[in-house]
């Protein structure tokens, strides 16, 4: 086994370890152990496709450590990240009779550990959980930091909580079983953290672009660790997103509205971030924030990493109401995280409507 990365989430009690290192799946029973001593029961929560390929090893794992393990298998797929499929989540808790010091394990992607994570936040008015995300974009984005949530028809996550883990446990051996398409679903996630930050790293990504798509061990482990650093940074900074965590949202506005108004059924999360990107470059360069380029590099990066770069179809005044139940916004203000070049996100609250219709309609003709 290759050794360990280990980032430590400073939030005083809330702290916790993000550990990645391939191969760790099966070491999950004796690091809850050493985390929960006294604790004799646990729940593991998976989907209908993650449940097939790593539930075994995860309940082999568990068992050998001497936990009881109850399992609670969801329904796979965006379009069910709902109020009802929570609640389902809930009755299994309640018939397990967890108690407070008892955890709840995310097995699975954002979805799988979104939906956990709020469920652990309400059960008993909050019991420990620990994510084992089992997607790239789980890996680099939605298990770190603590957003727990549901979506509603309005709009995504819109129902949630900020509710850390006590553990991200992360092997990247599992991504060989990832569908390509979500692999490239990951990787937008992953380059929005050099589009805000990190020029340097966007580049590399998009120079690795083949290698990761071919999940080059040491080009997927690399991005990996540097998202999960990244994260983790601008978490400590602001656990709550009141200010410099909004940054992370690049491309999620637009995304999120993209993927409410198809339904969460047309585009996987991080395909809606990728277009969501694209719009924002080059919102940024007809405001006058970002220099002339940077909406190409932004779609040479995407192109690369195979990711779809057209928004859909739909009027501005479809778009403006999907983002106005963005939860990101401030009152009726709209919040958009822009670019002042690739490498330098920033956010703004002065963007105009008649703004976002120039936008929308520029994109009738030219995608």
């Amino acid at each position: 086994m290759n050794q360990a990365d280990i980032y430590h989430v400073g939030l005083a009690e809330r702290s916790y370890d993000i550990h990645l290192q391939a191969g760790c799946l099966e070491n999950i029973g004796a690091v809850t152990r050493k985390l929960f001593p006294s604790a004799e029961r646990c729940m593991v929560v998976s989907n209908d496709i993650v449940a097939p390929l790593y539930l075994d090893v995860v309940e082999k794992s568990l068992a050998t450590a001497g936990w009881k393990v109850f399992k609670h298998i969801l329904p796979d797929g965006e379009h069910f990240k709902t109020v009802d499929t929570w609640s389902a989540i809930m009755d299994a808790l309640m018939d397990s009779r967890l108690s407070r010091n008892e955890p709840i394990i995310a097995l699975g992607g954002g979805v799988v550990g979104d939906m956990t994570g709020f469920a652990a936040s309400c059960y008993r008015r909050g019991i420990p959980f620990v994510q084992v995300p089992t997607t790239l974009l789980a890996q680099v984005d939605s298990s770190v930091g603590g957003k727990t949530a549901v979506s509603h028809p309005h709009g995504k996550n819109m129902i949630g909580a900020f509710y850390q883990p006590r553990l991200v446990w992360i092997d990247s051996n599992v991504l060989k079983t990832l569908e390509p398409k979500q692999l490239r679903a990951g990787l937008a996630e992953v380059i929005k953290y050099g589009a805000i930050w990190d020029r340097e790293f966007f580049n590399f990504i998009e120079d690795k672009a083949e290698n990761l798509l071919s999940l080059d061990e040491a080009a997927i482990n690399k991005v990996i660790v540097e998202s999960c650093r990244y994260k983790a940074e601008i978490v400590m900074q602001d656990e709550t997103e009141q200010g410099a965590r909004a940054l992370l949202n690049l491309g999620h506005t637009f995304g999120h509205a993209i993927e409410a108004m198809t339904h969460y059924t047309a585009y996987l999360h991080g395909e809606g971030v990728a277009i969501g990107m694209r719009m924002a470059a080059r919102l940024s360069e007809m405001r006058g924030d970002a220099p002339q380029g940077t909406e190409a590099a932004m779609v040479k990066a995407l192109i690369a990493l195979e990711l779809p770069i057209a928004p859909p179809t739909f009027t501005a005044t479809e778009w403006l109401d999907a983002m106005g139940h963005d939860k990101k916004n401030i009152g009726s203000r709209i919040r958009y995280v822009l670019l002042k070049g690739i490498g330098q996100g920033f956010i703004a609250e002065d963007v105009g409507n008649d703004e976002i219709v120039s936008l929308i309609e520029s994109f009738k003709d030219i995608t």
